[in-house]
């Protein structure tokens, strides 16, 4: 018996990496596993093969259960497609994992507008074009007691902001924000939704320092050490966990605070005196900005 015998689970960017790490293990534990990717290149302009289709002829030669679809997770229309698609081959849908996504990294002062467009619209239009129609479908169901997932993948890039990649870093904080926002409204149709950021040796990482690998031991870099977390997420046993973000780095798995205030200062009188507000906020606030944990990208 696997941790998810009889799920359903759609894995966008599927082909390798995280997605693939994740694809091998969720069908080894019994899920039956939709492979998202349209093979395309890191900078997602060209095209380099079909990853996803040898990943289906692996998992089936292994016993599991896969198919493979090419749909274009920045296509809105595609992307609903892909769920439909899913919930008419297998009969339902389980689980929502988004990992899809490119790169085109430079300074914010030299990024084009394209670079900007396409990152953002991958990684989190990507997001919003697949959770959308599972949502709707879940909703339909309206069983409240259901075991139904979304795992949104972030960054470090996202929460600590990478200096080359402005697109990046904005589409992967946007996802945090999208992830909390769908963990409230999505659990009374028995959702819950989470994000995992992941440190691993990736083509991604290949090209910048977006997941913080630095400092792993070579076999601590496997994208393998991530899919665990997500197999968690994707089971049943993790209903209590609804609305956070997970670091998934080797053989370390760290929870996310939520953000909230750190402390508040209120104008005397009930209007600010700009003379001094600098003075005031600099005492409240710096302690607490001079202890905070090091930004891993400065």
């Amino acid at each position: 018996m696997g941790t998810l015998d009889g799920r359903v689970a759609i894995i966008t960017g599927a082909g390798r990496g995280i997605g693939g790490a994740v694809a091998r293990l969720y069908a080894r534990e019994g899920a039956a596993v939709v492979v998202n990717d349209i093979g395309a290149s890191l900078n997602g302009l060209e095209n380099d093969g079909s990853p996803g289709q040898d990943l289906v002829r692996e998992i089936e030669a292994a016993g599991g259960t896969a198919m493979h679809n090419g749909a274009d997770v920045s296509d809105h229309e595609a992307a609903r497609d892909l769920v439909e698609s899913t919930v008419k081959a297998y009969g339902k849908l389980d689980v929502l994992v988004n990992v899809a996504g490119i790169l085109r990294d430079r300074m914010i002062f030299n990024m084009a507008e394209e670079e900007w467009d396409a990152v953002i619209r991958v990684h989190l239009k990507g997001h919003y074009n697949t959770i959308k129609p599972a949502a709707a479908y879940w909703r339909r169901l309206g069983n409240a007691d259901a075991q139904h997932r979304v795992i949104n993948y972030t960054s470090r890039a996202g929460l600590h902001g990478a200096p080359g990649q402005p697109n990046y870093s904005a589409a992967k904080m946007g996802i945090v924000g999208l992830t909390y926002s769908c963990a409230v409204a999505l659990r009374k149709y028995g959702v819950t939704t989470n994000a995992i950021s992941p440190a691993a040796a990736t083509r991604m990482t290949d090209t910048a320092k977006v997941s913080g690998v630095d400092g792993l031991a070579a076999n601590e870099l496997s994208p393998d050490n991530i899919a665990p977390v997500a197999a968690w997420l994707a089971s049943e046993d993790s209903g209590w966990c609804n609305g956070h973000v997970l670091h998934a780095r080797g053989f370390e798995v760290s929870l996310y605070s939520d953000p909230q205030p750190l402390t508040t200062i209120r104008a005397k009188d009930d209007a600010w005196d700009l003379s001094t507000i600098g003075k005031q906020l600099e005492t409240a606030f710096r302690p607490f900005t001079d202890a905070a944990p090091p930004n891993p990208f400065v």
